[in-house]
């Protein structure tokens, strides 16, 4: 953690719910882009919902959760299971909510045309995946352990693997965007993303659990990260970036 971040948690920046401020200065682009005029506010807030996007249960298949299945053949890397639960500030499950992911693949890249990182590109590899919760809350994805990649933030900065996760929420303007990280990796206390949000006891809530009892035998590795949607425990989400 570089010198700048440790003052700003020494000195206990930002609300004590864990939620960052919204310029967290060790990360660059927030500086740049966060919210700096009063929120619209509309006349019609059922606008909102009427024009934003939809989907069914039936728009979603077991083999969207899948993404080492999604090509001819099979992806390069580390494969992994990712499974946790969607609950609310008590506890309960939060059921059919749907969950997306999108990640990096094994190499540290995107496929996306926004991203010059000179690393290959798997062709059996897209990144993107999603499932609805079952009735206990429930989410689960088969997928590739992503690489760490380097962004120009500052000097020799490397973000380290990470699954970005959203929640649907009931509709469209509910959604909530997060990231998921990898225990023990040593990039943790360097990535100004993470630690822009200064409750530690929140920055530990982002980081997944390695789950033995969840790998599957000459298959995967399993990692299990719950997602609480609100209250004293809530997992941080990028609301406002």
């Amino acid at each position: 953690m570089d010198g700048e971040t440790a003052h700003l948690h020494a000195n206990g920046a930002g609300p004590a719910s864990g939620h960052p401020l919204r310029d967290f200065a060790p990360y660059r682009s927030s500086v740049l882009r966060h919210p700096k005029r009063p929120l619209v506010v509309m006349e019609d807030p059922d606008a909102a919902e009427l024009t934003g996007p939809v989907f069914g249960v039936t728009d979603v298949s077991p083999l969207d959760a899948d993404l080492t299945r999604r090509h001819l053949a099979e992806p390069l890397g580390e494969r992994i299971t990712v499974e946790g639960r969607v609950l609310d500030r008590d506890g309960r499950p939060v059921r059919g909510q749907l969950v997306e992911v999108w990640q990096a693949n094994a190499a540290g890249r995107y496929r996306h045309q926004g991203d010059g990182h000179p690393a290959p590109l798997d062709p059996n590899f897209t990144g993107a995946g999603r499932c609805l919760t079952d009735d206990e809350g429930y989410y689960r994805f088969t997928t590739i352990k992503p690489g760490a990649y380097p962004w120009r933030n500052h000097v020799n900065a490397w973000r380290p693997a990470h699954i970005h996760f959203s929640v649907f929420g009931r509709a469209f303007a509910q959604r909530l965007v997060t990231q998921m990280y990898f225990p023990n990796d040593p990039l943790l206390p360097y990535d100004p993303v993470l630690n822009s949000v200064t409750d530690e006891r929140a920055r530990a809530r982002l980081v997944a659990a390695y789950d033995h009892d969840l790998s599957v035998p000459e298959w995967s590795l399993g990692y299990r990260w719950d997602i609480t949607l609100d209250g004293p425990a809530a997992t941080w989400t990028e609301h406002g970036r």
